[in-house]
C-alpha cells in the first residue's frame, strides 16, 4: 500500500442499505441522502464494502485492479443493466486486509467485481468513481458472532482513511 494510503483521517464506519436497485437511476429523498453524506464526509483513501449480495464459503476479498460492475439482479429495465461504476480495485488493500485478519483464512478473489448491494449506493456517493473500492465477502456458514468479530479486526484501517 502506498503511503498516500494513510494520509486522511479516522473514517466513519457506515451502514448503507441499497433498497431497491432502481435507487442507482432514480432521484429520490435515499439518493440525496447518499450524495450528500459524500460531500460531508473527507474522501476516504480506499472503500471496503461488505455486501450481504456476496456470500461464500470461507471468507474472501476482492484483489483486482479493474473490478467489474455486476448487476446480481433481474426483472428491472434495461437502462439499470446499463450502469457502470468504474472505481478502481486495490490489490495492495485486499493483501493488507488479509493481512489484519486473523480469526480466519481470507482468499484474495479476482473475480467477483462490485456487485449491486456496493456500486448502487457508492456511486452516489463517490460519482467520479475514483475511489478505490474493495468487497469482503460474508461466509455463508459463520455466525453473526463470526462476521461482528471479523469487523472488530477490521476496525485499524479507519486510522488509514478506509
Amino acid at each position: 500500500m502506498t503511503e498516500s494510503h494513510y494520509s486522511t483521517e479516522k473514517m466513519p464506519v457506515l451502514f448503507l442499505g441499497h433498497g431497491s436497485p432502481m435507487n442507482a437511476i432514480e432521484e429520490n429523498e435515499f439518493v440525496a441522502g447518499w450524495r450528500n453524506i459524500g460531500k460531508t464526509l473527507p474522501k476516504p483513501n480506499a472503500i471496503l464494502c461488505i455486501s450481504a449480495h456476496w456470500e461464500t464459503r470461507g471468507t474472501y476479498v476482492t484483489a483486482m485492479d479493474k473490478p467489474l460492475t455486476i448487476h446480481d439482479f433481474g426483472g428491472f429495465p434495461k437502462e439499470l443493466f446499463a450502469v457502470q461504476y468504474p472505481a478502481p480495485g486495490s490489490p495492495a488493500l485486499a493483501v493488507e486486509t488479509k493481512s489484519i485478519i486473523k480469526k480466519t483464512v481470507v482468499g484474495l478473489d479476482d473475480k467477483w467485481g462490485l456487485d449491486h448491494g456496493c456500486w448502487s449506493v457508492v456511486k452516489h456517493l463517490y460519482p467520479k468513481a475514483d475511489v478505490p473500492v474493495i468487497q469482503l465477502s460474508l461466509d455463508y456458514y459463520q455466525s453473526p458472532q463470526y462476521h461482528y468479530d471479523l469487523a472488530k479486526e477490521l476496525s485499524s484501517l479507519r486510522k488509514k482513511g478506509v
